[in-house]
């Protein structure tokens, strides 16, 4: 909600942003699914989707600071580096693993838009107990980590949404 508050205040953005929040994630990922058909029933012109997922706790420090699903299937990862002057999300290799990719509110936008559409987290499954548990509560999250990832996020959010062209894209799919 704090990238809404932020890009709400800014006179201009090049693209429009949606600022979405969903439900049943666990149950199928029906709240995405239906935003998504949704869209492209409309035919609306999106450009790219970002989940932001689990980011309430930090990565291990010698670990970028967040991480991509389906990291190779385009080159969202190094242009939001490159706008934010870093490598803020990296590779995690338990993300593919998992497949995590075809697991989170962004594959519906992947599936339905055929655009690039990535989940980017924090959390990585060493450091946070509460993973789909009940007690995964606010307390639980590091304010001054969520805080500084928003900061990094910012300028490389700014640079996608100003962008001349539509530089993300999908790679080709090996076969």
């Amino acid at each position: 909600m704090e990238f809404g508050r932020y890009f709400a205040k800014s006179k201009s953005n090049k693209r429009s942003i949606l600022i979405t929040l969903y439900s049943a994630e666990e149950m199928g990922l029906k709240g995405s699914a239906h935003l998504a058909k949704r869209l492209k029933d409309e035919e609306l012109n999106a450009y790219t989707m970002i989940n932001f997922e689990m980011i309430g706790v930090p990565r291990v420090e010698s670990e970028s600071m967040a991480y991509m699903s389906g990291y190779d299937m385009s080159n969202f990862a190094q242009t939001l580096n490159a706008y934010a002057g870093e490598e803020v999300v990296g590779f995690f290799p338990k993300a593919k693993e998992f497949k995590l990719f075809y697991r989170s509110d962004n594959f519906p936008f992947y599936q339905e838009l055929n655009i690039p559409a990535h989940a980017i987290s924090t959390f990585d499954f060493t450091n946070f107990d509460y993973y789909h548990h009940v007690d995964d509560e606010s307390d639980k999250m590091d304010y001054v980590h969520m805080k500084s990832f928003m900061d990094k996020m910012i300028p490389a959010l700014e640079g996608m949404v100003n962008a001349e062209t539509k530089e993300v894209v999908l790679k080709e799919k090996d076969e």
